[in-house]
């Protein structure tokens, strides 16, 4: 796995990104580029059956919270440095990130090409680039700036990290209100 991996934000020639792309996970995932800003994805290239683990995450690096960061503790970030990074939102998730495992596992079955992605807020107290969602789920949080914004009735929907539930119980029922 590389040591440094850098997310290109905006894609103006997806040919050329791919035709260069080595996968960090070959026969496990990898990233499908598109042009524009934040529209490539990662998918499946095989099957996986419902909380079956698709992979370790190993050769992570400490870092500041940022865009590209995941929350790993109460106030503790890393970065994937893999193709991991390329794991997109939705308000309906395919798998989980278990920052105690340091797992990935599948919270639904998928197939192979299925989207792999997670509900950011179960590891994000507050997002570094809150943002508005158009996952099209039909209980899509709209508004995704992390767990602290959310409802506990909400949150308890999805799988959620050891810190975020402590961080949650901490606070108590009612969730922030972004200014």
């Amino acid at each position: 796995m590389p040591t440094t991996y850098t997310k290109v934000e905006k894609i103006t020639d997806a040919a050329a990104v791919k035709s260069a792309y080595k996968p960090t996970h070959p026969g496990l995932f990898e990233v499908v580029y598109a042009e524009g800003d934040y529209n490539s994805k990662l998918v499946a290239c095989k099957p996986y059956v419902k909380g079956e683990i698709i992979c370790k995450v190993e050769g992570v690096t400490p870092g500041p919270k940022k865009y590209t960061s995941v929350q790993v503790g109460k106030e503790d970030h890393i970065e994937f440095n893999s193709d991991l990074v390329f794991m997109n939102h939705s308000c309906n998730p395919t798998v989980s990130f278990d920052t105690d495992a340091m797992t990935v596992v599948a919270v639904t079955d998928l197939k192979e090409g299925d989207n792999m992605t997670f509900f950011y807020p179960s590891s994000e107290w507050e997002m570094d680039q809150p943002f508005t969602c158009w996952c099209g789920a039909e209980q899509c949080v709209k508004n995704v700036q992390g767990a602290k914004f959310l409802s506990k009735q909400t949150m308890s929907r999805y799988f959620v990290t050891k810190h975020i539930q402590e961080l949650l119980d901490e606070r108590g029922d009612a969730p922030a209100i972004k200014a």
